[in-house]
């Protein structure tokens, strides 16, 4: 009997060594704990057993049963302890994957026009956004009872500090510190007022551009700004210029862009007109120059400034700047 019993023993830690998955757990169990197997046929002997070894017998067997069963839990949990870990290893899986930031559209664009005028020769210059009322005004010829100098249409911080409404007051500043030829575009964030709405904002960007030296022509102004809309928006557009009023420039010109959505035929985009106005621009008023110290009989230039926003809106076909702020993810992954 006690043979039996140890042979039993030997025969299950050889088929539990060779065990590697859960199906093979089941198979040992089977064998050696069910209904028909090693132990329930040796169960059925003990009552042939003389009735002094039956006790003894019993225990034993009692004592393998346990140990049988103690084995294979341990052994079914370190099978799926594998099986888990290959899982988590299986390189068959999807990977897990973390959102990656873009690049801003209305950022995009302000690079873009930047990257269009350095090579025609602009360089870059940044100014402060908190300006003086003489940077912001008075030194571009607008007179005291200008509207846009109202309190109404400026963030005042005092009676001589304000947030800048244009980056026209960085032109002040790099004509009041270098000579000519000047060569510079100012791209920025400038402030003003407005009531929010679809095509307003209290804050927008800006890029100004200006050209100074001697004999610098309104063609010049025509050609640079020619080149600029057609690596902007492609080769086939054209460019028209309408007569305007700016007191930091005369002559003064509108400038509008062919449009790019009905290609002239007339939307409700350009309020069937065929054309997008997109810029102001013209000659730097020779006021201007006496203010900065340059002599207007021997500089002439010219000046422009755009809305980073209003380029992105046509650029993309967008009719709402609020869209921009709004920090939508849906509508900024189209960018």
């Amino acid at each position: 009997m006690e043979h039996k019993i140890e042979k039993i023993n030997r025969e299950f830690q050889e088929d539990i060594r060779s065990v590697e998955t859960a199906e093979d757990i089941e198979a040992v169990r089977v064998k050696y704990l069910g209904r028909k197997g090693e132990i329930a046929n040796f169960t059925k002997e003990l009552p042939d057993l003389p009735r002094e070894e039956k006790p003894i017998a019993g225990r034993a067997l009692n004592a393998l049963k346990n140990h049988i069963a103690k084995t294979l839990k341990e052994k079914n949990k370190d099978v799926h302890g594998i099986h888990a870990e290959k899982d988590y290893l299986d390189v068959t899986l999807d990977a897990v994957t973390k959102r990656i930031g873009k690049i801003h559209p209305l950022t995009q664009i302000a690079e873009r026009i930047n990257d269009i005028f350095v090579s025609l020769g602009f360089k870059i210059v940044e100014g402060p956004e908190i300006e003086s009322e003489y940077a912001n005004f008075e030194a571009l010829n607008i007179p005291l009872e200008h509207p846009s100098r109202d309190a109404f249409d400026t963030f005042y911080l005092d009676d001589k500090m304000l947030l800048r409404s244009h980056t026209s007051t960085v032109q002040i500043k790099v004509m009041s510190h270098e000579k000519p030829p000047i060569q510079a575009i100012m791209p920025g964030r400038v402030y003003r007022p407005d009531a929010v709405d679809a095509s307003h904002s209290f804050m927008f960007h800006q890029v100004e551009g200006l050209m100074v030296d001697k004999a610098i022509k309104f063609s010049d102004l025509k050609g640079i700004l020619t080149i600029f809309a057609k690596q902007m928006f492609g080769n086939d557009v054209k460019l028209r210029f309408r007569p305007s009023f700016f007191p930091f420039t005369e002559p003064s010109a509108e400038v509008d862009l062919s449009c790019i959505i009905c290609g002239q035929k007339g939307c409700s985009v350009c309020s069937r007109t065929g054309w997008l106005e997109i810029l102001g621009a013209g000659m730097v008023n020779p006021k201007v120059f006496k203010n900065v110290g340059y002599d207007p009989d021997k500089y002439t230039g010219f000046a422009f400034g755009m809305g980073v926003e209003r380029i992105a809106m046509l650029k993309y076909g967008i009719n709402d700047i609020r869209l921009f702020f709004e920090n939508d993810v849906r509508f900024l992954d189209q960018f």
